[in-house]
């Protein structure tokens, strides 16, 4: 047995035993030791096993402590985000009890390793798919939003399954309220097959609502169902269409047409944004307008969700405790 798997050994024995904070200090001595030779497979794997084990013992704060100084050895052996040290660090992130803090913070801290070592300027969509749907089992919504709009394929299923059972509680008339919650992102963000996916997933249920009136539309080039008691969400329907094609004559036909429908939706900076990037209508330089709007979308202002009686909607109140 290695010098490095009896070291492991002895301190999982320690947690095991109940002594967390031995053995927290003593994993963090022995990895400092091997950070300093730059032996970072060894301080990697130190950490790696013992936050491990702290977080499986229920000891969030300690096993976070680890999976941050993880993160650090990373940073300083210039570790990219493949296989390997990705798949450390999600299973420890999946690790994490639902009620500690300490995961935000190691999450934050996930992203931008990925940032600066990896392919994507805002961080690894796996690390965000992965983020993002465990926030979303832990109903907190806004942070499981911010992290699905940057994911994978797979993470505009999990959104939809997130919107739709957020929308479940509040007002029938709010369900484009939380469809822009995603659509309008996705756009912003360029990608406009999750958009689309996303769009067909939460109207597939919404339209098994029976008390909901439904038309389908066909036209030579696609097939569309219309809502009529929903104007804002044909209006996103149709949105989606319109920047498939790209022409700009459709765009202002369809903010003019929905016009009084939209002057309560409060999405003016984000279909301003979506204008000069689908349609090359030009709004004037302010800063940075799309980190700007992903930002107001995502801290609950923005968009909106629903409100339970007044028209003039801002963001959604929190989810119900017992929404899935």
């Amino acid at each position: 047995m290695s010098k490095i798997e009896k070291a492991i050994q002895r301190q999982q024995e320690k947690i095991a035993e109940g002594q967390f904070y031995e053995a927290h200090q003593q994993l963090r001595v022995i990895a400092s030791r091997y950070t300093k030779q730059s032996n970072w497979t060894a301080a990697t794997d130190i950490l790696f096993s013992g936050a491990q084990s702290l977080l499986q013992a229920g000891q969030g704060g300690s096993g976070g402590d680890l999976c941050i100084f993880l993160l650090d050895v990373y940073n300083k052996g210039e570790v990219a985000p493949d296989a390997a040290s990705k798949g450390k660090l999600l299973s420890l992130l999946r690790a994490f009890p639902k009620d500690e803090p300490t995961r935000k913070k190691v999450v934050n801290e996930m992203v931008a390793w990925s940032a600066k070592f990896g392919e994507y300027p805002v961080g690894d969509p796996e690390i965000h798919h992965v983020a993002g749907t465990l926030y979303a089992e832990s109903l907190e919504p806004y942070d499981a939003e911010r992290h699905l709009v940057l994911g994978t394929k797979d993470s505009p299923e999990a959104l939809a399954q997130l919107e739709y059972s957020w929308y479940e509680a509040d007002e029938s008339y709010t369900a484009p309220l939380y469809v822009a919650r995603a659509v309008l992102p996705y756009l912003l963000t360029g990608n406009l097959r999750a958009a689309n996916k996303f769009f067909l997933l939460f109207t597939s249920r919404l339209g098994q609502k029976a008390n909901l009136a439904v038309q389908e539309v066909s036209t030579s080039s696609s097939d569309m169902r219309v809502y009529p008691s929903l104007p804002l969400l044909n209006f996103l329907g149709l949105l989606l269409l319109a920047v498939e094609r790209g022409e700009a004559a459709l765009f202002r036909q369809l903010k003019s047409h929905y016009a009084s429908h939209l002057k309560d939706a409060n999405w003016d900076e984000a279909l301003d944004q979506v204008g000069e990037m689908y349609f090359g209508v030009k709004i004037p330089r302010q800063g940075n307008p799309m980190m700007d709007m992903l930002g107001n979308m995502f801290m609950g202002g923005g968009m909106g969700g629903g409100g339970k009686k007044d028209k003039k909607i801002d963001a959604p109140a929190p989810p119900a405790p017992g929404l899935d």
